[in-house]
């Protein structure tokens, strides 16, 4: 599989274009030893997959020619990541999983019980940082969408959200079968101390759907991922077989 880099503008690029890869994505593929007549993929990240020849490359750009050019439809329905903010980079890691598996959206949730404390200009660099996992993993990937990461959200701004809300909880009644696959979901991961009784009332008053996933009880990194990938071939998104 080729190299995959990040290149807004491929979204307007035409077979035969010659675009300049810079800044970061430019020092990634000069590490990754890219040199003159090798192929190269390009994603946009707004629906746009170019495969590419490396024409030039020196220290700070790598110039490339457009070969082909795929544009992609947004999936449907889409699937939003709720994550709780976690110590250390456990959410993190999480995230940029969840790219990899397919999350459309990720919203970084200020849970009661989280140990982390976004506040102030904290919450600006916490936001930036997501993105930058979650730009890498779509890349790695090879997705022609990066996932949009939201602003910091509180439990209130979660209930205010228009997808149907997929609570996750160990002593949840209902498996991930009673998940409806017939329309946009945000799946709600709590943070380690787990979500709290007053969250899940305001969940439930939402209109939200609590489910679990097995007798086991997985770390605020991994639920989420494990939903995604027990959801995608209802959703169509793996194949059955």
């Amino acid at each position: 599989m080729a190299h995959c880099y990040h290149l807004p503008g491929a979204a307007d690029a035409s077979v035969g274009d010659e675009l300049e890869i810079t800044g970061s994505e430019a020092h990634h593929a000069v590490v990754a030893r890219a040199r003159p007549g090798e192929q190269l993929l390009v994603t946009s990240g707004d629906g746009v997959i170019a495969g590419v020849t490396v024409v030039s490359v020196d220290r700070k750009r790598v110039s490339v020619r457009v070969d082909s050019t795929e544009r992609f439809e947004q999936r449907t329905p889409r699937v939003t990541l709720v994550q709780a903010l976690a110590k250390t980079d456990r959410a993190e890691v999480g995230i940029a999983a969840a790219t990899e598996l397919g999350a459309d959206a990720i919203v970084p949730w200020q849970a009661s019980r989280s140990v982390s404390q976004w506040r102030g200009d904290k919450a600006e660099r916490g936001v930036e940082k997501w993105r930058s996992a979650v730009t890498e993993a779509a890349k790695q990937s090879v997705r022609p969408f990066v996932p949009i990461v939201h602003p910091l959200m509180t439990t209130g701004d979660v209930c205010s959200m228009n997808e149907q809300l997929v609570v996750l909880h160990p002593e949840a009644s209902s498996g991930i079968d009673a998940v409806p696959v017939d329309r946009d979901l945000a799946l709600v991961v709590g943070p380690e101390g787990g979500v709290s009784a007053e969250e899940r009332a305001q969940f439930a008053a939402a209109g939200a759907i609590e489910v679990k996933l097995g007798p086991e009880v997985l770390r605020t990194s991994t639920a989420g991922l494990a939903a995604l990938a027990a959801l995608s071939p209802a959703l169509g998104r793996w194949h059955r077989g």
